[in-house]
């Protein structure tokens, strides 16, 4: 059942609005700080009181104007756009407060400007998870791209100057890629608008046109989700402040690449279709590669947040595998591991984070018992990195078993190993850091200089940690049902198309 509301609009107005009065509010930096953690409260807030409503099958739908009568900026909250909002807004309150704490303890420049871009960016991701069609989504996608980029540029220094030209490149030309590919779409299919399942078959256009519309399309997804040879700017991203790499990570503009990619899959070309191409198997292999080499690649990185990137990438390539599966498993394992990845990273980054600012230490080799100074931050990295391996009781084994066991259904087992090698490896390159903190002694002259650090940044990062494991033993203990909403999407998009082909 569909229902008019404006609560999707809504949920994307309060960010925006947010970023509004946060930039008027620039010589008051207490009322600043105060509109941004308002606007999180009442952003979450928002998108929880649909939850309920979306697990009991009601979709949730607000036209902002029409262009035609065919094409209008259209929000529409489905099982998969919850998962994503619903998780983009419950993370934006850990992470707001986390930034303060950062802010404050840095003494940074810029700070207004870097609240307001935050806002803008959650917004622009309440657009792309609540988009009903690929015009909307596409509005949205280059807003994420356009606000994210002062955070990348942030320090204002040349490094970061490349970076966010990097960044700006990679995104801004696949953006256009993509355009092209929805302007396609229309003139075949005559409606932009997702559909689960696909809306796209094969007697609208010769098949040769729907694989360059899918290429074109997947690219754009790719490019923020960081799968290789995509990726090149994700690491390099890096210099931007920790709260940064964090929201860049776990809450927006990766995972959006991700979200995306699934869109494409199950709501523009659907499993029937792209079966018939054969072209997600060209996909599937490239997540693989991309798995695979991205964590050799993290086991030599001595820099900590390069190598919890390197991870990223590998890890979001995960969900591009699951999504490219096409059966019901692997979809609902790729929907739990965009839940499971970003709580899990998120918590890696803020602390991060937390060893920047009292160690002022960024490589890894120089962390020597840091442990001992700091066991509930170290504890959490410990905790985390657990889950990114995927050991049980922790949010990433739920998600990890769905796509095994979608590899499965599908007939692969060849991808269940691939994603076990890839645990191995994630145990390879991230517990050696909690060995180093709490098993290894402080050099015996320590020139390290121990600063103190907020309870704003601290008490974030034990939240996202007990949300890890919560989640990890009991996905369905509050809402949102992020376990109900996978299976209802999973289903949606792969369920009648994969008993037919049984």
């Amino acid at each position: 059942m569909t229902v008019i509301d404006p609560r999707p609009f809504l949920a994307i107005g309060i960010p925006f609005l947010a970023a509004l009065l946060v930039s008027v509010s620039h010589k008051h930096p207490n009322i600043r700080e105060m509109w941004s953690t308002v606007a999180s409260l009442l952003l979450v807030s928002t998108i929880l009181s649909m939850a309920g409503g979306v697990v009991h099958g009601i979709t949730y739908e607000y036209t902002l104007f029409a262009l035609t009568d065919t094409i209008g900026l259209t929000m529409r909250v489905d099982p998969a756009g919850m998962i994503f909002a619903a998780l983009a807004s419950i993370l934006w309150v850990p992470i707001n407060f986390y930034s303060i704490g950062y802010m404050r303890n840095n003494h940074e420049d810029m700070q207004t400007g870097y609240f307001a871009a935050f806002a803008l960016c959650i917004g622009a991701t309440m657009g792309i998870a609540m988009a009903a069609n690929l015009l909307t989504f596409f509005v949205f996608y280059e807003i994420l791209t356009l606000s994210s980029y002062p955070l990348v540029l942030h320090e204002r220094d040349e490094e970061a100057l490349l970076a966010s030209r990097k960044y700006l490149a990679y995104t801004l030309v696949s953006g256009q890629l993509f355009l092209a590919a929805t302007v396609g779409v229309y003139c075949i299919a005559g409606t932009m608008d997702f559909r689960m399942g696909g809306f796209l078959s094969l007697d609208m256009a010769p098949a040769w046109v729907l694989q360059l519309l899918f290429v074109l399309m997947i690219m754009a997804g790719s490019v923020k989700a960081a799968v290789m040879p995509l990726h090149g700017w994700l690491p390099a991203a890096m210099v931007a402040p920790t709260p940064v790499s964090a929201l860049l990570h776990a809450v927006a503009v990766v995972k959006t690449g991700a979200f995306a990619v699934l869109r494409i899959l199950g709501f523009v070309f659907g499993p029937k279709l792209l079966s018939q191409l054969g072209i997600a198997d060209v996909l599937a292999w490239a997540a693989v590669i991309t798995i695979i080499a991205s964590s050799f690649i993290a086991l030599k990185q001595d820099n900590l947040k390069r190598r919890l990137a390197f991870s990223t990438i590998g890890q979001l390539s995960y969900i591009v595998l699951g999504g490219a599966l096409l059966t019901p498993l692997a979809f609902k394992g790729a929907y739990l591991h965009l839940v499971a990845h970003a709580v899990m990273k998120i918590t890696l980054f803020m602390c991060a984070g937390c060893i920047i600012v009292r160690t002022h230490l960024h490589d890894i080799s120089e962390m020597d018992g840091i442990g001992h100074r700091m066991p509930i931050t170290m504890g959490c990295f410990a905790i985390a990195s657990l889950g990114i391996a995927g050991t049980p009781f922790v949010v990433g084994f739920i998600s990890k078993w769905n796509l095994a066991m979608g590899a499965i259904q599908a007939g692969q087992p060849l991808f269940v190993a691939v994603w076990a090698a890839s645990g191995i490896l994630a145990m390879a390159y991230l517990m050696p850091v909690v060995r180093m903190a709490f098993f290894k002694p402080e050099p015996a002259k320590d020139p390290r200089r121990y600063g103190s650090i907020s309870y704003f940044m601290l008490i974030p990062i034990c939240f996202t940690t007990i949300l890890a494991v919560v989640l990890g033993i009991d996905p369905e203990i509050f809402p949102p049902d992020f376990y109900q909403l996978a299976q209802m999407a999973s289903e949606g998009i792969a369920g009648t198309w994969w008993g037919w082909f049984k």
